[in-house]
Formats: structure tokens, sequence, C-alpha cells
């Protein structure tokens, strides 16, 4: 596992751009890899987003090679009342051809580790209830549904 860095190669940035639309196409967005491209660099220039990358061990991606199966996208906020931070787990995707074997989970526990190691006070994430295999993953890593809790949104 890795996480994308502002000097990484381009080469690695294309493969996480590449990956990104993947994963956007498969929820049915159109597909914009120069848009992908761009979201991503802006989201990690100004430091709103922590993108992990689920990277083959014997090299580095080049873009073309599909060495990177897997992709993770955090969000860092404040959380005032205990005054420390909440980590959100915003997008988690993994190449078909590499799913069923840890890819997600490796991926998931990279960033529990950075979480914890950075002093989070929590680890959200949210799925689709009907997403048995994701959440039975989730449940085998620690997340726990939070009870009282309603997820609301404002598209706008």
């Amino acid at each position: 596992m890795t996480r994308l860095a502002e000097d990484d190669i381009p080469a690695t940035w294309e493969a996480a751009s590449l990956l990104l639309d993947e994963y956007r196409q498969h929820y049915g967005a159109n597909p914009a890899p120069e848009a992908a491209a761009t979201w991503l660099r802006e989201q990690i220039d100004a430091a709103r987003a922590r993108v992990y990358l689920a990277v083959s061990a014997d090299r580095r991606p080049t873009g073309e090679d599909g060495t990177v199966d897997g992709i993770c996208t955090v969000t860092v906020v404040p959380a005032a009342l205990t005054l420390r931070s909440a980590w959100l787990v915003r997008d988690l995707y993994v190449r078909p051809a590499a799913r069923r074997r840890g890819v997600a989970r490796s991926l998931l526990e990279a960033v529990v580790d950075d979480a914890a190691a950075n002093g989070a006070h929590r680890l959200s994430l949210q799925t689709e209830s009907d997403n048995a295999r994701a959440l039975e993953l989730y449940s085998r890593i620690g997340f726990e549904p939070l009870p009282g809790v309603t997820v609301m949104d404002n598209i706008l």
C-alpha cells in the first residue's frame, strides 16, 4: 500500500486517475479521465483528501500495466467535541480482476493504521445497505453500525 503524494511520478498519478475514473464508471458516471485527473490533483493539492493505492509489491505503477489494483480516498475533518479529527472513507474500489485477494482489506487496514497513528478520534465509512460483501468486510475490520445515526444529504 502507498499513499499518493504530490511528488509522485506522473505515471503514478495517471494510474490513480484512471482507476478513479473506472470506479466512477462502475457507479454509472460517464468516462471522464481528464476531469478525474484534475479533480484528484485538486483534492491532494488542497489537502482535502488522502488517497491510498494498492500497488503491486514488485514494481511502481506505470499507468498502463495495471499495477494499481485498488484505490481508497479519505477525508480528514475536525471533530470539535473531542478536539481531534474524524477520518471518513469516501471511496473504495478494487479492480474486478484483483477482487477476492485481500486488496480492499489491505487498503482499509492501511487507512486504519494511518488514522490511529495520526490521533484520529473516529474512522467512518458508508456503503449501500445491500452491499453484503462490503458490509461483511467492514465488520471483520472492526466497523460497526452507529445506532441512532441518520445520514442525510442535500444535493446541490
